[in-house]
């Protein structure tokens, strides 16, 4: 029986608080497959939805098991996506012939090691084009993506800067981000 004092919380309201950590869980866990074929803001975007569409059968118990639920839907996703990469994959190789893949932390490291000039090119590009991005957002949503991500401000204090509620930075900064991932996309297409 619930306290009449003790409100739960929107799940849009708790996605939108956890939509950070969930976006680093989703980049740390892709690995090379996913990368060539899907963005990590389309995945991320993609178990949002699911969330959103299981509520009815979600009950709140706290901020740590809807994080834990929350991962499991983004681990079962990635899980999804590699399955029907890997499908394809064998079906374009044939029978007994499975490809080999990286996860993203071990391309990484082979990356540093190796020194390509095709890695240092392509992260140039990928610098440049987030530097373009983050320059068609409006001063507002570029000092808050920067307070938050680079200065690692709480929302108790980006709140407190801006004049508004820790539920209003939250959604500033997810309307920011949103615009910065939708300025990434054009500039890749």
């Amino acid at each position: 029986m619930r306290r009449s004092d003790q409100r739960e919380p929107r799940l849009e309201h708790l996605l939108e608080e956890h939509l950070p950590s969930l976006r680093t869980y989703v980049r740390r866990n892709m690995d090379a497959a996913l990368w060539e074929r899907e963005s990590c803001a389309d995945l991320v975007q993609s178990v949002c939805r699911e969330v959103l569409e299981a509520r009815e059968a979600y009950r709140y118990q706290g901020a740590a098991a809807f994080r834990q639920w929350l991962f499991q839907v983004a681990l079962h996703k990635l899980m999804d996506r590699r399955r029907f990469y890997r499908a394809g994959k064998r079906a374009e190789e044939g029978p007994g012939r499975e490809r080999l893949t990286w996860s993203r932390e071990e391309l990484a490291r082979l990356a540093e090691s190796v020194g390509t000039p095709s890695a240092d090119a392509a992260l140039h590009e990928e610098l440049a084009s987030l530097s373009s991005a983050l320059e068609k957002l409006s001063e507002a949503d570029q000092a808050i993506v920067r307070w938050v991500h680079l200065e690692h401000a709480s929302h108790a204090t980006v709140a407190e800067r801006l004049g508004c509620t820790e539920a209003q930075s939250r959604k500033r900064l997810f309307q920011a981000l949103t615009r910065l991932s939708l300025h990434l996309r054009r500039a890749r297409a």
